[in-house]
C-alpha cells in the first residue's frame, strides 16, 4: 500500500482541496496521513474524514515588522525538525501541500528525505509560503495558465483547483422546498464568504426590490451579518453560512456573485455558473483576489466589478446583463482545460509515487 501525506493550513482554502482529494485516494488504496499545526482550522476541517493527524510547530513568515518576526523562525525550525522525524517514521512515497506555512517546514523534510513533494499553488501569482517551498517540490500545480509564468518551466503543470465532488449530485428540487421558492423566477446565490463582504450585502440589499422583481435570492452574508428587518420578504433567504445544503443551492442557482478567492471561483467554474466576481479590495489584501478575477474574466468566465468601483446601477445592470449572457459563459467554462483537477492531480501523485 502506498502511503502519501498531505499538507496545508491556516486558512479553509489551504485545506479543502486536500478534503477533494480524498476519496480517489482512498480509491486507489492509499495510506493516507495528515501534518497541520497543532490547533490550526485544519485539525477542525480534518477530523471528520478519520485519518491520522499529525501536529507541528508553526510560525508565519511575516513581509511587514511584528514582534513575532523574532520568535517564529525557531518555531518554524522546531516544525521541520518535527516533520523530519515524522517523514521518516511514516516513510511517504510522495507528500502532496496546499501551501500555508504549516507546509513549508514539511515540504523542505520532504525534499531532505528525498521524498517527491508536489505543492499546489491556488492564486494566480504565488504566495510567501510557496515561493520558499518550490525549490523543495518536483511538480507544482496552480489554477491560472497565467500563473505559469511565475514558475520553473520544468515543474510547472496548469491544473485547476480539486473541488468536493458533492458539489456536483445538488438537488433542486430539495433546494426550493428548502428556500421555500417556485419554478417562476431564476434564482441567485450571492456568496461573501464565511465572514461575509459588508460592500456586497450593502449593495444587494440596496436594490433587492428592483432584483426581486426578476429574480429570487439566495443571501449568504456571513457570521452576523443577517438583517432582521428583511426577512420573510418572499423570494428573498438569508444565511449566515450554509455548508450540508450548499450542493443543493448550487443546483438551483442560475448565476452567482461572489468574492473572488480561488476555491471559490474555481468551484463555479467547475459547476459552471454564469458569475460576477467582486474581489477584495487590495487595501485589505495582497491584491491576488482581483487577480484571480481578472484572469477568469479574461477567460469568458466571469463579469469583475471592483469594489471601489461597486454602485448600486452598475450592480443591477451587470446582473441583467449576466443573465441575458448566461449561455455565452457556460460555454466558455465547459470548454475550459481545467475540468479534470483531481484526475490531473492524481495522475501526477501516482507517477511521483511509483519512482
Amino acid at each position: 500500500m502506498k502511503r502519501i501525506i498531505l499538507t496545508g493550513g491556516g486558512t479553509a482554502g489551504h485545506v479543502t482541496p486536500n478534503i477533494a482529494l480524498l476519496p480517489r485516494l482512498k480509491e486507489l488504496q492509499y495510506d493516507i496521513h495528515y501534518i497541520g499545526s497543532y490547533n490550526g482550522i485544519e485539525k477542525e476541517l480534518i477530523a471528520p474524514f478519520q485519518i491520522p493527524y499529525h501536529g507541528i510547530s508553526s510560525g508565519k513568515l511575516r513581509r511587514y515588522f511584528s514582534v513575532k518576526n523574532f520568535t517564529d523562525p525557531f518555531r518554524v525550525l522546531k516544525g521541520f525538525h518535527e516533520a523530519n522525524k515524522l517523514i521518516r517514521t511514516l516513510k511517504p512515497d510522495v507528500i502532496f501541500s496546499k501551501g500555508g506555512f504549516v507546509s513549508v517546514p514539511v515540504v523542505m523534510a520532504g525534499k531532505h528525505n528525498r521524498v517527491p513533494v508536489i505543492i499546489h499553488e491556488s492564486d494566480m501569482t504565488p504566495g510567501l509560503a510557496n515561493k520558499l517551498a518550490m525549490s523543495s517540490a518536483t511538480k507544482i500545480c496552480c489554477n491560472f495558465p497565467e500563473t505559469l509564468e511565475h514558475l520553473p518551466k520544468e515543474k510547472a503543470v496548469l491544473t485547476g483547483s480539486p473541488i468536493r465532488q458533492e458539489l456536483l449530485s445538488g438537488d433542486r428540487e430539495a433546494a426550493k422546498k428548502f428556500c421555500g421558492f417556485t419554478s417562476d423566477k431564476p434564482v441567485i446565490l450571492i456568496i461573501g464568504g464565511s465572514l461575509g463582504a459588508a460592500a456586497v450585502n450593502k449593495a444587494v440589499r440596496s436594490i433587492l426590490p428592483k432584483l426581486l422583481e426578476n429574480f429570487q435570492i439566495i443571501h449568504l452574508c456571513g457570521k452576523g451579518k443577517l438583517d432582521a428587518s428583511l426577512a420573510g420578504i418572499d423570494g428573498y433567504v438569508q444565511f449566515e453560512y450554509i455548508q450540508k445544503e450548499l450542493k443543493d443551492l448550487f443546483a438551483l442557482t442560475d448565476i452567482v456573485i461572489s468574492r473572488a478567492g480561488a476555491n471559490a471561483i474555481c468551484e463555479l467554474l467547475a459547476l459552471h455558473k454564469p458569475n460576477i466576481l467582486i474581489p477584495l479590495s487590495a487595501n485589505a489584501s495582497r491584491g491576488d483576489q482581483i487577480l484571480n478575477a481578472r484572469s477568469f474574466e479574461r477567460q469568458g468566465f466571469s463579469i469583475v466589478i471592483e469594489e471601489e468601483k461597486l454602485t448600486d446601477d452598475l450592480l443591477l445592470s451587470e446582473i441583467n446583463r449576466l443573465y441575458k449572457d448566461r449561455e455565452r459563459f457556460i460555454s466558455a467554462m465547459k470548454n475550459s482545460d481545467m475540468q479534470n483537477s483531481i484526475e490531473t492531480i492524481i495522475n501526477l501523485i501516482e507517477k511521483a509515487s511509483s519512482r
